[in-house]
């Protein structure tokens, strides 16, 4: 949207995904890229084709627990992503059978964990931790769910107010997204090592870890993980 043909289309704003849900709520923006539980709050038109996924681990989610999983009582969370905050609620709950109170907390590792049985650590401060090198449990919530659903996850999608779309919006979308991709080295090199990342690192994550065209299969895992949270759960966060 700011390098490729497609230049020039938007008036652009940069947000996290749950701040452009809020500016899709207040009418501040009519299409933004989205938390995916935001579409249990909002009615929100999906721009098919292009969004935020993982067929596996997704290396940038990460619950590390000073306990098993199984055992967690107190969950610290970076607010920063609605729908981390509910998958992890979810697979704790399917897989685990525990409900734990979750506590919003900055995304500190350490500080979290004095306070809470585990942290719920997202983007890139999770990138910016070796799992290998912790000496806790350590659950890629990209894995867990696949591995409970036998599905992709989906994060984010761009969705729009209703009303706002029109025809040939989602190849506009979509066509963005594989010029990027089609010029993934070129960014890397740009922003890696702005946010202190190696252009190895940044590579793999891009291309092995993070899928951004969405198909039947990513819809699907959507739609399973939509239906879970859209059950009640208990009032247990503060």
């Amino acid at each position: 949207m700011l390098h490729g043909p497609q230049q020039g289309l938007f008036d652009l704003d940069f947000r996290l995904p749950a701040a452009c849900a809020d500016d899709l709520a207040s009418g501040a923006a009519d299409i933004g890229i989205v938390p995916a539980f935001e579409l249990t709050r909002q009615d929100l038109e999906i721009i098919p084709g292009a969004g935020i996924a993982c067929r596996g681990a997704v290396r940038s989610i990460l619950l590390i627990s000073r306990c098993p999983a199984g055992e967690i009582g107190t969950l610290a969370a970076d607010s920063g992503s609605r729908t981390s905050v509910e998958l992890a609620r979810v697979i704790l709950d399917r897989r685990y059978g525990v409900q734990p109170e979750v506590r919003s907390h900055a995304p500190e590792l350490e500080a979290m964990l004095r306070g809470a049985d585990a942290a719920l650590v997202i983007g890139d401060p999770a990138l910016h931790i070796d799992p290998q090198a912790l000496p806790y449990h350590v659950y890629d919530l990209g894995a867990e769910w696949t591995e409970l659903t036998g599905l992709p996850m989906v994060f984010a999608v761009w969705a729009a107010r209703r009303g706002v779309g029109g025809p040939g919006l989602a190849d506009v979308f979509r066509d963005s997204c594989r010029w990027g991709r089609a010029h993934l080295e070129e960014i890397v090199a740009a922003e890696a090592p702005r946010r202190g990342f190696t252009r190895e690192l940044a590579c793999e994550y891009l291309t092995r870890h993070i899928v951004h065209e969405l198909g039947p299969r990513e819809y699907e895992g959507m739609e399973q993980f939509l239906n879970w949270a859209r059950e009640p759960q208990p009032c247990q966060e503060r």
